[in-house]
């Protein structure tokens, strides 16, 4: 597990690293030689799914946070059965 602090806006930072991603798909098109019309179309497909894929992500690790499920983070961090603690 990480020692860094939780993001304090994590669908934002999300949103943001696809967005940037979707800019690379469309320079590496660019600098190939690529149709840019193309590549504007899957780097769209790009950041819609990708973007939320993760947010669904989040949502449903909240969804267990708040139930308290088994599945749930432990309140001394990291999953279940890491760092030799299972």
């Amino acid at each position: 597990m990480s020692d860094l602090p939780p993001l304090r806006h994590p669908y934002r930072a999300v949103a943001l690293l696809h967005a940037w991603l979707a800019v690379v798909i469309l320079v590496f098109a660019g600098v190939t030689g690529g149709d840019l019309t193309r590549a504007l179309g899957f780097a769209g497909a790009y950041f819609a799914v990708a973007t939320g894929w993760s947010w669904l992500r989040f949502r449903q690790r909240d969804r267990r946070a708040a139930r308290g499920s088994p599945g749930s983070m432990k309140a001394g961090g990291g999953p279940p059965g890491r760092n030799g603690d299972s």
